[in-house]
Formats: C-alpha cells, sequence, structure tokens
C-alpha cells in the first residue's frame, strides 16, 4: 500500500521537477521531499525520477507512476468524503488564463464537478494580467494563471520556457522590424515579448493584436509573424523558430494558482479545486518539448 503522503510528495516533484519548489508548495523541508521520494522509491522497487546537481527527469517507471499516484489519491479523497459526509456547496468564481482551454484542464474541471457536484462553478477566461486584476478585485476566489516576471506570490504548478513560435514557413529578415503576433494588454507574454526586444534592441511591429488564443494561433499559421509562448503547451500546426533566426531568449514563465480573500464556503471550494489542479498539473502541460523545425528562419 502506497502512503498518500509520499504519492503527494511525488506528484509535487514530478510536476515542478525540482526538489526545492516542491518543497515550497508542500511547506515541507527539502530534506523532507527526498526522504519521501526514497521511501516511494523503496517501496516501488524502482526508481522514479534520475537526477544530478543540474537537472530533476521522470524515468519511465515514473512516469507510470504518475497515474498510478492520482487514481490512488482520487480514490482516498473520494472515500474521505463519503464517510465523513461532507459535500462542498456555494458558488466559486474560478479564473484560467486561455492557455490552458487547450489542453485537459476541461478533464480536470469535469472530475470536479462529478466529486463536488451542488457546487455552482462560475468559469472566466481571460488573459493572465486580466485575472490577476479581478483577483485582487475581489471578483475571483481562485486563478490559474501566468505570474508576472519577478513575483513570488502564488502556488506554482509548473515552470516552462517561453519560446518564439510562428509557422513551419515562416521566413524572418533580421534587416526588418520583427512581425509580432500579441494580446493585447495586460498580456503578459506580449510584455515579455516587448521587454526582451527593447532590451536588445530588436525592432518590431504589430503584426496582430486579438485576445482571442484562437485567433492568435490562426494568424501564426497564415504566416503573419511570431508569438512568444510556452514551450509545453505549442498549439498544433506551429513550431518553435530556430534559433539561427537571431531572436533573443524569452526566459522562464511560471504558472500557478492564486487564492482570493474570501473565508466562507467558497475558500473550501477554492481548495478542492487547486487540490485537483496540483494532483493533475502534469495533464495541464501538454507534453513533451516540441522540436526545433530545421526549415526557413
Amino acid at each position: 500500500m502506497y502512503d498518500p503522503v509520499q504519492l503527494r510528495t511525488f506528484l509535487a516533484v514530478a510536476q515542478t521537477l525540482s526538489f526545492t519548489q516542491a518543497a515550497r508548495r508542500l511547506g515541507v523541508r527539502q530534506s523532507t521531499v527526498s526522504q519521501h521520494v526514497r521511501r516511494l522509491e523503496a517501496e516501488a522497487g524502482r526508481q522514479l525520477f534520475s537526477r544530478d546537481t543540474h537537472r530533476v527527469d521522470l524515468t519511465e517507471d515514473g512516469e507510470a507512476m504518475l497515474g498510478f499516484a492520482r487514481t490512488i489519491l482520487q480514490a482516498n479523497e473520494r472515500a474521505a468524503a463519503f464517510f465523513t459526509g461532507t459535500r462542498l456547496r456555494g458558488r466559486l468564481r474560478f479564473g484560467a488564463s486561455e492557455d490552458f482551454v487547450l489542453t485537459r484542464l476541461p478533464e480536470i474541471l469535469e472530475s470536479f464537478r462529478r466529486e463536488h457536484p451542488e457546487v455552482e462553478l462560475e468559469l472566466s477566461v481571460e488573459l493572465s494580467g486580466a485575472l490577476h486584476q479581478q483577483l485582487a478585485a475581489g471578483r475571483l476566489d481562485l486563478v490559474l494563471a501566468k505570474r508576472r516576471s519577478g513575483d513570488t506570490h502564488g502556488e506554482l504548478v509548473w515552470q516552462d520556457t517561453l519560446v518564439w513560435i510562428g509557422a513551419p514557413q515562416l521566413r524572418i529578415d533580421p534587416e526588418r522590424p520583427l512581425p509580432l503576433i500579441v494580446y493585447p494588454p495586460p498580456g503578459l507574454t506580449r510584455a515579455r515579448a516587448l521587454d526582451v526586444l527593447e532590451e536588445h534592441g530588436r525592432s518590431w511591429r504589430f503584426a496582430c493584436t486579438s485576445g482571442s488564443l484562437s485567433a492568435l494561433v490562426a494568424a501564426a499559421r497564415a504566416g503573419l509573424g511570431v508569438m512568444a509562448h510556452s514551450r509545453g503547451l505549442i498549439p498544433p500546426g506551429l513550431v518553435p523558430v530556430p534559433s539561427r533566426a537571431g531572436l533573443p531568449e524569452l526566459g522562464d514563465v511560471d504558472f500557478v494558482l492564486l487564492h482570493g480573500r474570501r473565508r466562507d464556503t467558497a475558500q473550501e471550494a477554492a481548495d478542492a479545486l487547486a487540490a485537483a489542479i496540483l494532483a493533475g498539473g502534469d495533464r495541464l502541460h501538454r507534453g513533451p518539448a516540441v522540436p526545433s523545425h530545421p526549415g526557413p528562419a
């Protein structure tokens, strides 16, 4: 029988690929995280992570353990809810960045509704910057979004790298302003892209601006320009711009959960949904990074 505490620690490490970040998320010491992982690996008789001083990765057995861990923890939660007789109620105002609509977030929300049918879930899909503003204004109870560069608040779900992406056939002329496909303000990837280009003295122009991810993806597929996007969430039909194009690196981006200020039944529902998202955080991440396209730049 696998220990649920150790399984939660395993999931935290699997989602952050960092023992340090997993410890921060769980509110424990890094040594405790290491101990939980060692005990789980001993119980399984398999190595779940390959790790050195610079990198942590899941092994094939670790990938297999992901599904088992989620299933075991979900079964424990269902049993606890059944026998304690507690049923969550109330209205939960949840905001999610549009990036997640194309991932498996709907599956997590569907599972949450099955587990807590009496919770009225009100979903808002907005730009990350707008979600931060609505949360600060008290109009949302829980937010899943990108975190501004330099910010430390929020509960880390995973970290990814921002890359420039475009159509495979896209050609970039280094002598002309870079055509940008961007969200309107206060889009966080927009702000990062413009800041980085300004820092490196790279001229640019707006080729397309839209608050709709579908519209931005359509423009990028049509070859209108490039857009800044999370490497792990690259939409089908688009690829990272080759490094030989000479575009500056965009750095990393954090995807986090942020809680509102309410302390009522909505808070309990927010805590339950946050736990479900953290448990299934690896499912929000599309999968392995897309390799750079060898075609023209």
